[in-house]
């Protein structure tokens, strides 16, 4: 086996463990528009800012990782609520773009916060696993990428469970594709999206302490790009499906670690944005289609 080929199947294996922090993150932009065909711009910060609150409580406290990780997924789920009062339930009905624009603010609002209580410099973050690494045949597996994605199929597993075998599942499932109906049969509305918005802000939570930790610092500075990632991985799976956004993450992550490999991080992102372009144009309804909402 050649080198070159060592090297894309090395890319190939890191892309697909990272990938599964993008899925994390375009699951929650999926769930968030399957329930209320909107669009919640400032998920991916919400994810942020419950590690950055974490990491406020390790340095406050001295808590162990375990007690940061928590810390982090609970602000990020509460942060989820209020996103979803500000931004969505408090918005005039009259005006449907008024909360995609809120979701805007949401998110430079808080990347200010971050600006601000930072500095604007990078925080370091606690990496569990330090810099472990695990041989794999002729290919090594970082161990910070490999718990990564451990704890994304943790999370992807419980969705499951909680999409498909709980009431609240059900009637998310409801809600996504006939709200109207579920209404009629006494489902509420508002109780199901402040759910989703606080189960999709704890996901979020979740990413952004595996990114912080894989990453090895917070920034201001990724804000933006999680949130750009987050949108395509969405649209690359098909707006309202958890599946497209699982495969769509992991295929993103590939992509971007075989456009480092050949072309360097400064193209990186510009490869991403023309596979963007290239679904959009050729296939419109991502992996795996499109659904018409009643």
């Amino acid at each position: 086996m050649t080198d070159l080929v060592l090297d894309v199947v090395q890319q190939v294996l890191n892309g697909f463990l990272f990938g599964s922090s993008y899925a994390l993150i375009g699951i929650g932009f999926t769930m968030i528009f399957g329930v209320m065909d909107k669009l919640n711009l400032a998920f991916a910060v919400t994810g942020l800012a419950g590690a950055y609150i974490g990491l406020g409580v390790l340095h406050l406290t001295g808590a162990p990782l375990v007690v940061v990780f928590l810390t982090a997924v609970a602000a990020a789920g509460v942060l989820g609520l209020v996103i979803e009062l500000a931004c969505f339930r408090w918005m005039p009905r009259d005006y449907p773009l008024a909360p995609l624009m809120a979701t805007m603010g949401m998110l430079f609002f808080l990347d200010e916060v971050f600006a601000h209580a930072t500095y604007g410099r990078p925080v370091a973050f606690p990496a569990p696993l330090g810099q472990l690494m695990l041989d794999a045949g002729p290919w090594l597996l970082r161990g910070d990428l490999g718990f990564m994605f451990l704890v994304s199929l943790v999370v992807m597993g419980g969705l499951w469970v909680l999409v498909y075998r709980t009431r609240l599942g059900l009637a998310t499932r409801a809600v996504s594709q006939q709200p109207v109906a579920a209404q009629l049969c006494g489902i509420g509305l508002r109780r199901v999206n402040a759910a989703v918005f606080v189960i999709t802000g704890m996901i979020g939570g979740i990413a952004g302490v595996l990114i912080g930790s894989a990453v090895g610092n917070l920034s201001p500075l990724l804000s933006l790009p999680l949130t750009v990632k987050g949108l395509v991985t969405a649209v690359l799976g098909g707006l309202g499906s958890i599946p497209g956004a699982i495969v769509a993450g992991l295929l993103l992550g590939i992509v971007e670690y075989e456009a480092l490999y050949f072309v360097g991080i400064g193209y990186r992102d510009m490869v991403t944005y023309l596979l963007l372009f290239a679904f959009l144009v050729f296939r419109p309804g991502g992996l795996f289609g499109s659904r018409a909402r009643a």
